[in-house]
């Protein structure tokens, strides 16, 4: 929890809603409150997140949280796979970013229903947030529902949203260390997308060794390849949606 970029403004009453605030965090006087705060933070979520899987799982709802840096391509690969989906099954999606409704007027482009979470100083989504979001799409049961949290790889790590699983995304424009540096967040995926290949010609990127960093820390770790906007791994991406 960092009470420098804002997560403790995350709400503990499910009926606050995420706000900016410009009111520097205060000092915590002692280990105990600090212990005391950070516990009643995750055992809210963990609350909600439980009565969020409840609900997707009436409603037969497969919820995937898309998770990554900025810019990553979280965005265009949810445009080019829901381009593909079209007609094949029906799907809805969260957006997470601080601020704007840019991603969810992309997404809606492609004529998918999209509500947009604007966090505000809280660099993740919680539970509570997408439960909110839950009730401004329209109900679709035996959908695909696609999360796209805010763009970071330590905080979303910490904050179960009630998923059926967890994809995270490393674009070869980034570090093939990115698993080394932010263990957590592959601690805890269900598969690994490295995004971008088409660009591999043109930057310094071990794919083989991202892979074997990603699965010293996760050893069941999927692993997938892909470049949304050449095409090249999106059936590949769509069957294992399918299977979810």
């Amino acid at each position: 929890m960092c009470g420098i970029c804002g997560c403790d403004a995350t709400e503990l009453d499910p009926g606050r809603t995420s706000k900016l605030t410009t009111e520097a965090p205060q000092k915590v006087t002692g280990p105990v409150q600090s212990i005391a705060l950070h516990q009643d933070l995750m055992h809210a979520n963990r609350h909600q997140a439980e009565h969020n899987r409840e609900w997707f799982s009436g409603h037969r709802l497969s919820a995937i949280n898309l998770v990554s840096s900025p810019g990553a391509g979280k965005t265009t690969l949810l445009e080019q796979t829901l381009t593909r989906l079209r007609g094949r099954r029906g799907a809805l999606v969260i957006e997470g970013d601080q601020q704007t409704e840019l991603d969810a007027a992309r997404i809606r482009a492609t004529g998918t229903p999209a509500v947009q979470i604007q966090t505000g100083q809280a660099c993740h989504l919680d539970a509570a947030m997408v439960h909110r979001a839950l009730h401004q799409l329209p109900e679709m049961d035996g959908a695909l529902l696609l999360i796209e949290n805010v763009g970071n790889l330590i905080c979303p790590a910490m904050f179960d949203l009630g998923e059926k699983a967890r994809v995270v995304l490393v674009s070869v424009t980034e570090g093939d260390d990115k698993p080394l540096k932010y263990p957590s967040i592959f601690h805890h995926a269900d598969l690994l997308l490295i995004t971008k290949t088409d660009l591999l010609p043109h930057v310094q990127f071990d794919t083989r060794n991202c892979i074997e960093h990603a699965r010293q820390i996760q050893p069941d770790l999927q692993v997938l390849q892909l470049s949304a906007t050449q095409g090249d791994g999106m059936s590949v991406w769509l069957n294992w949606l399918e299977k979810q």
